[in-house]
């Protein structure tokens, strides 16, 4: 009984000694991000355009929230005759689209303007061509839970020239892959999704763009400090990983986020449970 007493006792010392520790973390000035993915369906017929320009503020790192940016004037400027697009804010939602119906031309190069908060942010792409998917399938393989669900992909690579290609996977998973070993030839290869990245049966829809070599290292870079979890690579910024957009009124206070106008095709299929 005496053993059990002491032991109370030291127990209750313990606990009573334990201090709550708040520590500040420092606040920073939000950065306006700046997310312009431009999606043009050229294997579609009609060819069809996907033009959204997302923008928001960077938050503190424990922030749950990302606040949009509302209010903004966002436009284009078709840089060979100097005609101009624009766009208008969606319900505010920092999220703004064509006023007009608009489809990105080959060989182009335009200028992405918005302004924001009494300052000017500027970047310049080229629509970049892609290849359509020659089979998308699921498959019977797993990895090393086997509970995993694969997915076959197979495409041509577009040509001779050095290529990348970004890969949506749906439900913010990405791929992005060059063309380094399989350049002008038929590829296929297989994609797992964890367990916890779908419940089956789930639809899927899945997108290969064609992208510059530039935004393939800032994606690759963007991916790995912010993971394929929580909303996708651009809903959290970890660091100052700078994009093509510049402040063009003060260089001090540089945009994340990028401007990139891609071929896409997309496929969509059902993923089951193969055991069912």
């Amino acid at each position: 009984m005496k053993n059990i007493l002491l032991i109370l006792t030291f127990v209750t010392l313990f606990i009573s000694c334990e201090k709550v520790v708040e520590i500040d973390v420092p606040s920073i000035e939000p950065k306006l991000i700046i997310d312009a993915s431009f999606e043009v369906y050229f294997d579609e017929n009609p060819v069809t355009a996907k033009n959204v320009v997302k923008l928001s503020l960077s938050a503190d790192y424990f922030d749950e929230v990302i606040p949009p940016a509302l209010g903004a004037t966002v436009f284009l400027t078709n840089l060979a005759d100097n005609s101009i697009i624009n766009f208008a804010e969606t319900n505010s939602t920092g999220i703004y689209e064509p006023v007009n119906n608009f489809i990105p031309a080959e060989n182009i190069e335009y200028e992405l303007t918005v302004i924001y908060d009494n300052e000017t942010y500027k970047g310049k792409a080229f629509r970049v061509k892609s290849t359509p998917f020659t089979n998308v399938e699921q498959g019977n393989e797993t990895l090393f839970s086997g509970n995993e669900t694969e997915l076959k992909v197979a495409f041509r690579d577009v040509g001779p020239e050095q290529n990348f290609y970004l890969f949506d996977f749906s439900n913010n998973l990405y791929n992005v892959v060059e063309d380094r070993f399989f350049n002008d030839v038929n590829y296929n290869f297989s994609y797992f999704y964890d367990e916890d990245d779908i419940v089956l049966p789930a639809p899927v829809t899945i997108k290969i763009s064609g992208i510059s070599e530039p935004y393939y290292t800032y994606f690759r870079i963007l991916t790995s400090q912010s993971g394929q979890d929580g909303g996708g690579p651009f809903e959290t910024v970890p660091s100052s990983l700078l994009g093509n957009m510049i402040n063009t009124t003060n260089e001090q206070n540089f945009p994340l986020g990028y401007f990139h106008i891609a071929e896409t095709d997309t496929f969509t299929l059902v993923l089951v449970d193969l055991e069912d």
